[in-house]
């Protein structure tokens, strides 16, 4: 009985200790057996710097499939001392690896440039990225770059029906990309040696080609109407200033133009003023800032102007012009003095870019604030001039001044007020001018030409007339600019309102009646 017990605490001591230790030695002994002592990916870095270009290629592909952006900094330590032939190899991995990873960025810009180098790249590697990254995009033009660039790299695959696929969908989508590749196409389809399959994807090519270039035309009309009322925009709010003061008083302001600088100027400096005084943080509001302070300036310097010069030739239009020819003179090589001959304004945040409305079709945040701008302006003017007791004096004073002073009316400030408001429109027209171009002294000498064809053109101290010519020659200079030139184009519209102002010398909407006197 005693030996039997202790035969079982034996057998029961020998089994415990098999399970204690038996299993962990098994697994030990068993792990350099199954585990690689390095992984697939350490392996290809390792390999990205053999010179057997076979061997760096492969490395290069499992690093595509297998890797992702944070093998980046470990690529520009490997290619910092690298040869140029790996330096050269290992360049397109990182940029594929970048883009990859941006395909997932919040920023919607970042996702869509990424796709864009993606797609120019042409590895086939990317195409499963995109299709993927392409399902749960919410933006409707980044989805579009998407398929576009998987279409453009599926363009160059060895596969016939795959090229089929890529043609014909890149002439759904309207792509202006790939028709270097699509003509490509054609011109080995319209060869003698041309296979039946080579012919089929001519054909298609083809069509896609016609499908893009049609759309492309409208997709140029559309644009180039947006630019013809951007500038009949910037027109209008240049002439609103000149028509008001030459309808009400019979002024020819050849200073408009330089009111026009004062306001541009009064912009650059509020924001000099703005870097040096203020946080980067709110550096865009000097913008907003910059409009009152524009508009008092350029009103300023119009009440400054109407009380020591023009007051005293009044009724005398041949020495007004000569008078406020000077004045700009004078105002032009002040503002050169003083400023130099070249000053930049920098657009705020919301101002840059632009939105595309349709494939093809871009209309830049800018243009779009001066189109708006413009509106905003008429309005204000219309409702200044006929719902506002001033706006009746001032038509007043614009029909009868002799009939006005009878009643009361005092006719002098009312001239001098309306010169001011006058002046600082030009002012806004200054600033909002500080978003397509160059601040220097000659500003205003590049429209105030275009802006006097729009007065008399519409009807001296017509505001409907003023927006009626500045849609007119603004639209016309978009549509003959191409064809003739910019120089041209003006000339050929100088001569137009030329024969214009000979069959109606009074403008498109001529005053009648009282309002004639």
């Amino acid at each position: 009985m005693m030996i039997s017990l202790r035969h079982t605490v034996a057998t029961l001591g020998i089994v415990g200790l098999f399970l204690l230790f038996g299993p962990s030695r098994a697994i030990a002994a068993d792990g350099p057996v199954t585990a690689p002592s390095t992984s697939s990916i350490e392996q290809a870095l390792t390999q990205l710097t053999s010179e057997d270009e076979s061997i760096r290629d492969a490395a290069i592909r499992v690093l595509i499939s297998q890797g992702d952006a944070g093998l980046v900094p470990r690529l520009e330590g490997i290619r910092a001392s690298a040869s140029r032939s790996i330096r050269q190899a290992i360049k397109p991995l990182m940029d594929l690896l970048k883009n990859r990873a941006k395909l997932a960025s919040p920023d919607s810009d970042a996702r869509r440039s990424a796709a864009t180098d993606l797609g120019s790249s042409g590895n086939p590697s990317a195409i499963p990225w995109l299709d993927a990254a392409k399902v749960n995009e919410s933006n409707k033009w980044v989805r579009y770059t998407m398929e576009e660039s998987s279409a453009l790299i599926k363009l160059a695959s060895d596969d016939p029906s795959t090229k089929l696929a890529a043609a014909e969908k890149l002439g759904e989508l309207r792509s202006g990309n790939a028709v270097p590749a699509l003509k490509a196409l054609v011109e080995a389809g319209a060869v003698a040696e041309a296979t039946e399959q080579q012919k089929v994807l001519a054909k298609v090519a083809e069509a896609a080609i016609d499908r893009i270039e049609t759309w492309g035309d409208w997709a140029n009309a559309i644009e180039t109407i947006f630019r013809g009322i951007s500038l009949s925009s910037i027109l209008l709010i240049m002439s609103l200033g000149l028509a008001i003061v030459f309808g009400l008083m019979g002024v020819i302001n050849m200073a408009h133009g330089e009111l026009m600088m004062v306001g541009a100027y009064a912009t650059f400096v509020t924001q000099q003023c703005f870097t040096a005084w203020f946080p980067p943080d709110v550096f865009d509001w000097y913008f907003p800032v910059a409009l009152p302070v524009a508009f008092l300036a350029a009103a300023g310097s119009g009440f400054l102007l109407e009380a020591t010069v023009i007051r005293f030739l009044y009724g005398r239009p041949l020495e007004t012009m000569l008078a406020t020819w000077g004045v700009s003179l004078v105002l032009m090589q002040a503002a050169r003095v003083y400023f130099g001959d070249l000053t930049a304004v920098v657009a705020p945040g919301p101002l840059r870019g632009g939105a595309q409305v349709l494939v093809g079709v871009y209309l830049p945040y800018n243009r779009i604030f001066i189109i708006a701008l413009s509106i905003v302006c008429v309005l204000g003017i219309y409702f200044a001039l006929f719902k506002s007791n001033l706006g009746l004096r001032v038509r007043a004073v614009t029909q009868n001044r002799n009939m006005s002073a009878c009643l009361g009316i005092p006719t002098r400030k009312v001239d001098s007020y309306t010169f001011a408001f006058g002046s600082g429109l030009a002012g806004i027209a200054g600033w909002v001018l500080t978003m397509v171009g160059n601040v220097d002294p000659g500003l205003g000498q590049n429209y105030i030409v275009d802006a006097f064809m729009v007065v008399v053109t519409g009807g001296v101290g017509k505001l409907a007339g003023t927006i009626v010519a500045s849609l007119g020659i603004g639209g016309l200079n978009k549509l003959i600019e191409p064809g003739l030139g910019a120089v041209y184009g003006k000339v050929f519209i100088l001569v137009m309102v030329i024969l214009f102002l000979q069959w109606r010398p009074s403008g498109l909407f001529a005053m009648k009646g009282r309002d004639a006197d």
